[in-house]
């Protein structure tokens, strides 16, 4: 009797640029192929790919309703939205861009608390290959660097020292 793997979901694969040798409309343009959404659960300590994220639709954010208000949701539980872009250099595969944006959930009201335009900026940021995670708490960077490290030590390594050092914990 064969036992059912449970489905390990993991970053997105690095692609071939979509526009190469494309000189026609579009070129140019940004391309999500390389970018996973990593969620941070600072209370539960641990950090997982959830590609519902992209689209608003991660485990964390179904069935919350969100306020554009940090005060209306109170007794809330902070995660941490990551955008993680990947790259590939002559040496290999790198995390060319990380940025974190943070949003807090109370499941027992269905409600929550998130900067829709700094989630979309963030994202935008982390594609041009931007580095922002120094305002992440000591816990919650020492959770998304473990996540990084042990999931490609390689990757970890050839990336940018700027992440190394905005994820080293006071």
């Amino acid at each position: 009797m064969e036992e059912k793997k449970k489905k390990n979901i993991g970053f997105n694969i690095i692609k071939a640029d979509p526009m190469d040798n494309h000189k026609g409309f579009g070129k140019g343009s940004l391309t999500l192929d390389n970018v996973s959404p990593v969620i941070v659960d600072v209370e539960a300590g641990e950090a997982t790919v959830d590609v519902g994220a992209m689209h608003a639709r991660s485990v964390v954010e179904k069935g919350i309703k969100f306020l554009p208000n940090r005060d209306e949701v109170p007794d809330a539980k902070l995660y941490w939205l990551v955008w993680v872009t990947m790259d590939r250099a002559e040496e290999g595969p790198y995390y060319a861009g990380v940025t974190a944006c943070d949003m807090t959930v109370n499941r027992e009201i269905r409600r929550g608390y998130k900067s829709l335009p700094e989630h979309v900026n963030r994202l935008d940021k982390s594609i041009k290959r931007h580095i922002i995670v120094d305002h992440m708490d000591d816990t919650s960077k020492q959770i998304l660097a473990n996540y990084l490290k042990n999931h490609d030590p390689g990757m970890w390594e050839r990336s940018p020292e700027k992440l190394k050092t905005d994820l080293q914990t006071s």
